[in-house]
């Protein structure tokens, strides 16, 4: 099988125990609703964070899904602010982390437990940011 099967991620899926309280607290981070249909099952929601091309889904959680880190990092250009947005929201969220040679980050947490993380992204330095706009 070559690389022509499988072209690229098309959305990461958050597991949430109730989708409305889900979609009601994306959307106080600025997440843009793409799509919202409903299925046999709930709804089909996907959003959007920013202006990029990643696509997230609210997906009704099996009641065995175990909640913690899930490996997404969202990006912003100033941590600071988005880090006093979320604390002025009520959002819960963790110190900032600042590390010699890393992007400053934070963690987050929705209200289903899931966990997060907030990491700077300079697009004069970082590589991947420089790829995604060349191509």
């Amino acid at each position: 099988m070559d690389s022509t099967h499988i072209t690229g991620v098309r959305t990461v899926s958050i597991p949430v125990d109730d989708q409305d309280d889900a979609l009601r607290f994306y959307r106080r981070l600025g997440f843009a609703v793409l799509r919202d249909a409903p299925t046999p099952n709930g709804r089909w929601i996907e959003l959007a964070p920013g202006s990029g091309t990643v696509i997230l889904t609210l997906e009704t959680a099996d009641p065995d899904v175990h909640r913690g880190p899930i490996g997404i990092r969202f990006a912003s250009d100033d941590v600071e602010a988005a880090h006093a947005a979320m604390l002025a929201e009520g959002i819960e969220v963790d110190e900032i982390l600042r590390w010699p040679g890393v992007p400053a980050m934070f963690a987050f947490r929705d209200p289903d437990g899931n966990a997060f993380s907030i990491t700077g992204v300079d697009p004069a330095t970082d590589p991947a940011v420089g790829e995604r706009i060349a191509s």
